[in-house]
């Protein structure tokens, strides 16, 4: 059965990130059925292309494209179908698009996106870290300093950390883990889908010394675990803060502001409370 013709509109197509086998059938069939495909680089969508048979013109669109390069997309795809794919993975996820997907919604442009390939979920799926609540925060920056306050901001928040790296930056940012968030699951998922495909875990410091031992080749993805509880207080921290609780607050104020200051039931603290008054 023929493929019906697609509307005009601008596609958003994801492609592997390494086994062509993931492209999905439909991925396939918006690609043969757009009039324009807008990609980072030409030669490694032709390779794409050419392995699925598939002839149409390509336009480069990355980062550095222009306002004019922006406006002829948007221009064609008012009047035809036009997909969108990154070198390989989901567009926009740490890859241009944004800034195209924007301004075709802002003109009332018809935007589909096809679900696909993301090394940012393959990634978080194979690393065995808690994910019921992650960040995504893209490449870490290269520079030392600017890399440290990035991983002091984040450092804090209760969720699985999610980044990009490259090979020869990787120990620079396991080092940098290590110093300021100390106590985390790391885990380095690299080459993934591919021949060589490796999911690492265990601390920064651990990981760091078998990269410098193996310097790692290939897109790699790094993950970092929510930071460990707090320790429980002791009997002693728990005393000193009702007492100075009891100071100004009744037993009852004192034992609920005591309780969840420091996480503790109030019904012990209450009671604990009493024989100190």
């Amino acid at each position: 059965m023929d493929t019906p013709a697609l509307p005009p509109g601008l596609y958003i197509v994801a492609t592997p990130i390494g086994n062509l086998g993931d492209l999905t059938r439909r991925a396939a069939e918006v690609l043969s059925g757009c009039a324009v495909i807008a990609c980072e680089d030409t030669r490694v969508t032709g390779k794409l292309l050419n392995h699925l048979g598939i002839k149409r013109p390509m336009r480069r669109y990355d980062d550095h494209a222009s306002e004019d390069a922006r406006d002829k997309l948007l221009a064609e795809m008012c009047e035809k179908p036009v997909a969108l794919v990154s070198d390989a993975g989901t567009p926009l996820i740490s890859d241009p698009g944004y800034k195209l997907v924007r301004t075709a919604r802002e003109r009332g442009i018809a935007v589909t996106s096809l679900p696909g390939p993301s090394a940012l979920v393959v990634a978080l799926t194979l690393a065995g870290l808690p994910t019921d609540r992650f960040m995504f925060a893209g490449f870490l920056p290269s520079k030392d300093k600017a890399r440290g306050d990035a991983l002091g901001e984040l450092a804090a928040v209760p969720a699985t950390l999610v980044f990009y790296e490259t090979g020869p930056r990787l120990v620079d940012s396991l080092e940098a883990m290590a110093r300021i968030m100390p106590g985390r699951e790391i885990a380095v998922a690299r080459e993934l889908t591919k021949l060589h495909e490796e999911c690492r875990t265990g601390t920064a410091v651990e990981l760091a010394a078998h990269y410098t031992a193996h310097p790692p080749k290939g897109e790699i993805v790094l993950l970092a675990g929510p930071p460990p509880a707090p320790a429980a207080p002791g009997e002693a921290d728990v005393d000193a803060a009702l007492r100075q609780a009891l100071e100004t607050m009744s037993v009852s104020q004192a034992a609920g502001s005591v309780a969840k200051a420091l996480g503790i039931d109030r019904k012990a603290l209450y009671a604990r409370a009493m024989e100190l008054k």
